[in-house]
């Protein structure tokens, strides 16, 4: 599955750039960040209350045409959320902070000038991850599946001076739980809106 993944991102993007030359626009490279608003989700994962950080990396748009262009991105996403359990009459609070390398690709439709509806598979691979409870950090990245599947869906809006904005749902496809022993039955699963700014160098 891995291979097959890479080798599918890998000919999108020769396709793309190579339709890109037959175009009049050129290939726009770029920086964005943002903040991530993200959750866990799944099968009995409702104490998760969702947790608030950051994404920062950079992005390239390919046009295909006038207003169909493909954007493959590399970005660090901070992510995770905060939880809270009862106990015994007792509360119980902490933080999963996960941190992934995620590499999503967009194809985005210009449906007027400047404004793009997006969607594209992502592949997140995951760097870090540390349960903090009480003050004291655990690491739980060997609890943790180390690849990361899921597909965005958003909107995007671009200046013609090259500053950009976007708004992103990704949905977290694949189950994270990978120690059952000590994470219970439950499946752990990205879910993530970020809200970006960004610039396409001239």
């Amino acid at each position: 599955m891995k291979k097959l993944l890479v080798c599918l991102f890998v000919t999108v993007f020769a396709l793309a750039f190579v339709n890109a030359q037959n175009t009049n626009e050129s290939v726009k490279f770029g920086a964005k960040a943002g903040v991530n608003f993200s959750d866990i989700t799944g099968d009995d994962a409702d104490s998760f209350k969702g947790r608030t950080s950051f994404h920062v990396g950079g992005a390239v748009e390919i046009p295909i045409s006038e207003s169909f262009s493909i954007q493959p991105e590399i970005l660090y996403s901070s992510q995770g959320s905060d939880w809270e359990e009862m106990f015994e009459g007792m509360t119980f609070s902490g933080t999963v902070k996960a941190d992934f390398l995620n590499v999503p690709i967009m194809a985005k439709y210009y449906v007027v000038e400047g404004l793009s509806i997006e969607a594209g598979p992502q592949v997140g691979i995951l760097l870090s991850a540390k349960e903090e409870t009480e003050g004291e950090e655990v690491d739980i990245k060997d609890d943790l599946k180390g690849i990361d599947f899921g597909v965005n869906f958003g909107l995007g809006y671009q200046l013609d001076n090259g500053i950009n904005f976007a708004a992103r749902y990704n949905l977290g496809l694949s189950d994270l739980n990978d120690n059952p022993d000590f994470l219970g039955e439950s499946s752990y699963k990205n879910s993530v809106i970020q809200l970006s700014v960004g610039y396409f160098f001239q």
